[in-house]
C-alpha cells in the first residue's frame, strides 16, 4: 500500500486529488495539508511514501517544507513531488535542489498523476530525458553552485559516468544499454554514487551532476 499526503492550500485542488487516489486499491491517503508547517508535522506523523506538495503555500511555501522533510532523517524515505500551476517556473531548480523527486503540473492526466505517485514510491525520479533537457536550459545555466566542484572526486570514474547519464534522463535501462552493462550493475552504480554523495534520489543526482561541473548544459 502506497501511503500518500496531500499539500495544497486549496481544498478543492485536495478533494479532487484525494477522490482520484483513494479510487485506487494499491494507494491511501493518509492526511492533507493546506500549508508547509502542517506538511512537515504529518509527514513527520504518518511517514508516508509520497508527499504531494504545492510550491506555493502560505505559512511556510512547498520548497522550505520539502527542505525540512528532506533534513530529517526519520523521514530518509519519504519522497516529495512539487506540485505546481506554471510547469518550468522559477521555484523548479530550487524545489529539486531541496529535495524534491520531481514536478507536474497541477492539471496533469489522472493517469500521469497515478503514474507519477508510483514512480515517486519506487524512489525513482520524475524527470523524463525532455523536462531533464527544459530544466538544464531553464535554470542550471545560471544557478549559483553550491556543491563544491571536489565533490566529484568521491566518485569512481564508473560511477561518474552513471551520473552523467542519469542527469541526461537516462533510465538504468538505457544506462546498461549504454555502458554495455546489466541493468542491475547499472543500478548499483547509481546507488552507490547516491551513497557517497548523499543524494536523496536521483533528482539530485542531476542536480549535482551540473551545479559540481561534472556535465555542463546543452544549448
Amino acid at each position: 500500500m502506497i501511503r500518500v499526503l496531500l499539500a495544497d492550500d486549496q481544498a478543492l485542488i485536495r478533494a479532487g486529488f484525494r477522490a482520484l487516489l483513494d479510487a485506487e486499491e494499491a494507494i491511501e491517503v493518509v492526511g492533507e495539508a493546506a500549508n508547509g508547517q502542517q506538511a512537515v508535522t504529518l509527514a513527520q506523523a504518518h511517514v508516508p511514501h509520497v508527499v504531494l506538495l504545492d510550491i506555493q503555500m502560505p505559512v511556510m511555501d512547498g520548497i522550505e517544507a520539502t527542505r525540512r522533510i528532506a533534513a530529517d532523517p526519520a523521514l530518509a524515505e519519504v519522497h516529495v513531488v512539487m506540485l505546481t500551476n506554471f510547469g518550468l517556473d522559477e521555484y523548479v531548480f530550487e524545489a529539486l535542489r531541496a529535495g524534491a523527486a520531481g514536478f507536474m503540473l497541477k492539471d496533469t492526466d489522472p493517469a500521469d498523476l497515478l503514474t507519477a505517485v508510483q514512480v515517486a514510491a519506487r524512489g525513482d525520479a520524475l524527470l523524463s530525458p525532455g523536462i531533464t533537457r527544459k530544466l538544464i536550459s531553464e535554470f542550471v545555466s545560471r544557478a549559483p553552485l553550491t556543491l563544491p566542484p571536489g565533490e566529484a572526486g568521491l566518485l569512481t570514474q564508473r560511477e561518474r559516468e552513471v551520473v552523467a547519464l542519469v542527469a541526461r534522463g537516462l533510465t538504468n535501462e538505457e544506462i546498461a544499454g549504454h555502458m554495455v552493462v546489466s541493468p542491475f550493475t547499472a543500478k548499483t552504480h547509481v546507488s552507490r554514487a547516491m551513497t557517497k554523495l548523499g543524494a536523496r534520489d536521483r533528482a539530485q543526482l542531476v542536480v549535482f551532476a551540473y551545479e559540481s561541473g561534472l556535465v555542463t548544459p546543452r544549448r
